[in-house]
């Protein structure tokens, strides 16, 4: 699980590797993301087992605002890189598996229920158009 690499997300820049990338600058510093930004780490492992489980751990870092301490910056607060693996590391060595893996299982339901509400907020969005505009 401790086998990841972090770096500085450079733009047009491919991975073969399983990864994913993680806000730097912003108050959603933290914040994992399938996508890249221009400001943004990406963490790269050797599984996609690690990978996931790695994604689950910095989704459930920044939602507890783990990250929010090493905020930096008076106009635009950043992490820094040494600041993100500080993080990670120290998640990684209070890890317990079994409590982890029902733990990413929960995020997991829980991520797939807000992302279903979010399409019901957008499907009444769209319906209150419709009724105003006939």
């Amino acid at each position: 699980m401790s086998t990841y690499e972090i770096k500085t997300h450079q733009e047009g820049r491919t991975y073969n590797k399983p990864h994913f990338f993680i806000l730097n600058k912003g108050l959603n510093s933290g914040r994992p993301m399938e996508q890249p930004c221009p400001n943004c780490f990406v963490i790269t492992t050797a599984s996609e087992e690690t990978r996931e489980s790695l994604y689950y751990l910095c989704l459930s870092l920044k939602t507890g605002q783990f990250f929010g301490y090493y905020l930096k910056g008076s106009v635009i607060p950043f992490i820094c890189i040494s600041d993100a693996k500080t993080v990670i590391n120290t998640a990684l060595q209070n890890y317990e598996l079994q409590q982890w893996e029902l733990k990413v299982e929960k995020l997991k339901k829980i991520t797939a229920f807000e992302q279903n509400l979010e399409l019901q907020l957008q499907a009444i969005s769209k319906l209150k158009i419709a009724l105003l505009r006939s």
